[in-house]
């Protein structure tokens, strides 16, 4: 069935040459398109279609002919262009503004007062005395002592028991079993053999050559352009003081025991300002720009050629073999088995038993000990002895005394401003285009009958008739 089907396109194509409007379109799935035999390419598809139709059956001069043509249509696309767009809006901005108030604050300074007085103080002197100790000394002896100790010696005994052994021993008897002796037996059978060969086959097929094709566009740029503006910009500063203060002790003493006296620091101290400077700045701005620009475009045109092809093809043959069956009969036979048995036989026989008898032996042990002795030696001791003192100490004593001083403080108002600003927004924006489109429609064009029977006998592959023509062109 599908070597038949193969011919139908050449069927087709003498149908147009002989009668009016036989119809190859390439809108649908030929029979010619169906599945290939195994291991056979597939013919690639034909692209062009033409319909042929006749004006008048019985006049030959023109006929007009459909043909597949590439056409290049304007069609309308939507597209979405961005535009930059200024605007403008407005925030407040808080300053911080310094002034200066002056304060006045009352406080307590301990002033420092130098006196004397005298101060009896004890010092301890250290003397050397020699006296004379006894003291214990363990001095280390050895001794020999006899010791008793008790050993434990093995005494053998022999002794009888009686016991029961299982002997093993062979006894032979006959058994049956069944056996299945295999028997061959001849048959003859019948089969079909498909028995492959090859025939050669002219086909006609159209290829797409491809080719390439420069064309021209235009496509937006967007530039960033720097503007320079200037804007207002706060800065904080300031700078450092020098402050002089004293400190008390607190209530703290020397190592003599007199007062200490207070201490003058010098600390320093930030004092912010605040400044609002013009500064110069740059600000991008987007410019929309068109330029040309040059592709390329890759396109296909038809070309009909011709090649010859393999066919596999298949015949069926009948061949007659002769096989072998085996069967399987069954055949009692008999055998003798050694049957392996167990009798009891009860045995006298003499073992040894070990026993451990206690027994006391004496040995010598060295033994260390220690007494002690007394001896004498002499010590030196350092005495503490107490001696009094007097000395003249001058101390500070601090009184307080009131004092009254004026600072300045800078003190920070918040202050409100409102500034405009200004800045740019990319806004989309739907524009139509008019972009060219390949299309591939169904053209109407006159030809002379006998150009299309061979335009008829091309498409069809074989071309049946003698030159690809049909029988009112021969």
């Amino acid at each position: 069935m599908r070597l038949k089907l193969r011919f139908l396109p050449w069927v087709a194509a003498a149908g147009v040459c002989v009668g009016g409007g036989f119809v190859r379109a390439a809108d649908g799935p030929t029979l010619a398109e169906g599945p290939a035999l195994a291991g056979e390419t597939a013919a690639p598809p034909v692209e062009s279609a033409e319909v042929m139709v006749e004006d008048d059956a019985c006049s030959a001069c023109t006929k007009t002919v459909k043909r597949w043509r590439n056409v290049t249509e304007m069609r309308d696309v939507e597209c979405t262009e961005w535009t930059t767009e200024e605007r403008t809006r407005t925030y407040t901005v808080r300053k911080r503004v310094p002034r200066t108030e002056q304060r006045t604050r009352t406080s307590t300074v301990m002033v420092p007062e130098q006196r004397t007085k005298s101060v009896e103080y004890t010092v301890k002197t250290m003397v050397p005395e020699t006296r004379t100790e006894e003291y214990q000394v363990k001095v280390p002896y050895t001794e020999e002592i006899e010791k008793t100790y008790t050993v434990m010696v093995p005494v053998k005994e022999e002794r009888s028991t009686s016991w029961t052994v299982k002997v093993p021993y062979t006894e032979q008897v006959e058994q049956t079993y069944t056996v299945m002796v295999p028997v061959k037996e001849e048959k003859t059978a019948t089969y079909t053999v498909k028995v492959p060969y090859t025939e050669q086959v002219e086909e006609t097929y159209t290829v797409k050559v491809p080719y390439t094709e420069e064309l021209t566009g235009v496509r937006t740029v967007v530039k960033r352009v720097p503007v320079k503006t200037t804007k207002t910009v706060t800065c904080r500063g300031g700078h450092w003081e020098t402050e002089v203060k004293e400190i008390s002790a607190n209530g703290k003493y020397d190592a003599e025991g007199n007062p200490c006296c207070p201490k003058t620091v010098c600390c320093r101290k930030w004092v912010p300002t605040c400044e609002t400077r013009e500064v110069e700045a740059t600000m991008w701005k987007c410019e929309t720009e068109e330029v040309p620009y040059t592709y390329c475009v890759k396109k296909c045109r038809e070309e009909v050629r011709t090649r010859t092809k393999s066919v596999q093809r298949c015949r069926e043959e009948e061949r007659t073999r002769t096989y072998c069956v085996t069967k399987m009969v069954p055949e009692t036979r008999t055998k003798t088995v050694c049957v392996k048995k167990c009798r009891e036989e009860e045995r006298t026989g003499t073992y040894c038993v070990t026993k451990m008898v206690p027994e006391e032996r004496t040995k010598t042990v060295c033994v260390k000990k220690c007494r002690c002795e007394t001896r004498t030696r002499e010590v030196t001791v350092n005495k503490c002895v107490p001696e009094t003192r007097t000395k003249e100490v001058c101390y500070t004593v601090m009184v307080p005394e009131e004092k009254t001083c004026t600072y300045d403080v800078t003190v920070y108002d918040t202050v409100c401003e409102e500034k405009t600003k200004t800045y740019c927004v990319r806004v989309p924006e739907k524009v139509t285009k008019q972009v060219p489109v390949t299309v591939r429609r169904c053209v109407e064009e006159e030809v002379d009958p006998c150009d299309a029977c061979n335009a008829c006998g091309n498409a069809s592959g074989s071309g049946r008739g003698s030159k690809g023509l049909c029988r009112r062109c021969r």
